[in-house]
């Protein structure tokens, strides 16, 4: 065995680089800022009901002209939010006015009891949604739609018997909505309401609420990108192969009578790509792990090179394929026979895990973020979480656990395929904190998952990873 540290990762700004990801927007701003294609100013709908739409439009101006830091120890952990003026952050402005707002009637919402199931009242939900959304669309033609659902709907959704299957609105939602063609954002009342929060929390909704500035910077955030902007990108060497990431989870479909693949495809170190739905998997009995047969692996793979060749007019020159499971005999000869029939010869397996193992460090913080414990010529733990010297803090609320990295096939250093994952844990437009757990890869078809086994078996999807997000 043999430990090391890997340094963190910069990423690639408007005229600078940091390893901060609000840092970095502050001081150099999006790595568009010079295009002509960045967003201006993010044209935005917004539906909800009176109260919702008018919290979050307020709250938005209110963002917008900056929020202070939280009073705390750590200062980098808790910057402030800086004010929308073009000269600082995303150099863009938000706008939503009444001519882009609708509002759904409280009398719609008060009928919600009279339904007995989850399914029901999700259903439901989403119509009403969908009915708001589809008007807005053809009348307003926003860039990004602001979803509010007012608590009285979030504490229906969270009544009603229990089924076998248990329906999800954001899910839902964003499955439906893919038919508009416009990305949606959900903001929920605590965002934009303090006071909302332990009554949130009664409905079901349990994350932990998050100081009022880094709510702001991660909502822009993602407005920011859902509007088409690229906020930051991964550095990379100039002698670098072309590279294209492929990240492979598997989820049941609704009623659970078949497991399917979900792919998302990240072309290059700016997170541009797109979401593939694979076919269908089974549980193998040697290693009760879901697995794709030779020809599965073959069609999928293939299908990702040749949405790679359509947009870039060429091949990558090294694949990368980051799978949730580990590989059965099969699904490496599918892969590599279609890696053979393109001519790549450059290519990395990598089976990522949750690991139980840990280590642990004198002090009461865990291990360094980029801590690497090779266990075996093919194996390693790294922690993507943990100890950050640039917070001077453990920034998470419980004790972190390693990735654990099986190496199937490489023609990269171990060292290298860590430090590589450890940098695109980093490619999460979700979050500004730059401490993921999960590489985009893994983090991005997990969440494609559970969008898509909520769209029908025929219905076109979107390929960008901003409608499942």
């Amino acid at each position: 065995m043999q430990l090391s540290f890997l340094g963190e990762p910069e990423l690639e700004f408007g005229s600078g680089k940091h390893i901060d990801i609000r840092f970095g927007l502050r001081d150099y701003g999006p790595l568009d800022v010079s295009s002509s294609l960045a967003p201006k100013t993010i044209v935005a709908g917004l539906v909800g009901t009176a109260e919702t739409t008018e919290g979050v439009s307020q709250w938005l101006l209110k963002c917008q002209s900056g929020i202070a830091a939280k009073a705390s120890k750590q200062p980098r952990l808790f910057p402030e939010f800086p004010s929308m003026d073009g000269l600082t952050a995303f150099r863009c402005k938000v706008v939503v006015d009444s001519s882009r707002t609708r509002s759904i009637n409280r009398s719609a919402l008060a009928q919600f009891e009279q339904l007995a199931g989850n399914v029901e009242r999700v259903e439901r939900a989403v119509q009403l949604f969908m009915e708001a959304l589809s008007v807005l669309c053809e009348n307003a033609q926003p860039q990004v739609i602001i979803c509010a659902p007012p608590l009285q709907l979030l504490e229906a959704l969270a009544g009603g018997s229990t089924s076998a299957v248990r329906y999800d609105f954001h899910h839902l939602l964003k499955a439906r909505a893919m038919s508009l063609r416009v990305p949606i954002q959900i903001i929920l009342p605590a965002t934009y309401d303090e006071t909302k929060a332990r009554k949130q929390s009664r409905a079901g909704i349990m994350r932990p609420l998050q100081d009022e500035a880094t709510r702001a910077w991660n909502i822009f955030c993602a407005l920011y990108y859902k509007a088409g902007g690229t906020p930051w990108r991964l550095t990379r060497a100039s002698t670098a192969l072309q590279t294209c990431y492929v990240g492979v989870s598997f989820f049941e479909s609704l009623d659970r009578s078949v497991l399917l693949t979900s792919v998302a495809q990240v072309f290059n170190e700016r997170g541009e790509g797109v979401v593939v739905r694979g076919g269908t998997a089974a549980i193998s009995k040697d290693d009760r792990q879901p697995h794709l047969n030779e020809e599965g692996a073959f069609t999928l793979l293939r299908g990702a090179l040749a949405r790679y060749k359509e947009v870039h007019r060429t091949l990558p020159a090294r694949i990368v394929i980051h799978k949730s499971s580990s590989y059965s005999e099969e699904e490496r000869l599918g892969f590599e026979q279609a890696l053979a029939e393109v001519e790549i010869e450059s290519y990395d397996l990598l089976h990522l895990r949750e690991s139980e193992g840990r280590l642990y460090r004198a002090g009461v913080y865990p291990p360094l973020r980029g801590t690497m414990l090779e266990l075996s010529e093919d194996e390693s733990l790294l922690y993507t979480r943990g100890s950050v010297p640039f917070f001077e803090t453990y920034p998470g609320l419980y004790v972190p656990k390693p990735t654990h990295i099986t190496i199937e096939a490489a023609e990269q250093t171990k060292r290298f395929l860590n430090q590589e994952i450890l940098a695109l844990t980093k490619l999460n437009w979700n979050s500004t904190q730059f401490d993921g757990a999960l590489p985009v890869t893994l983090r991005a078809s997990r969440e494609v998952s559970k969008v898509l086994r909520f769209c029908e078996p025929g219905q076109k999807i979107e390929p960008r990873y901003s409608f499942y997000m």
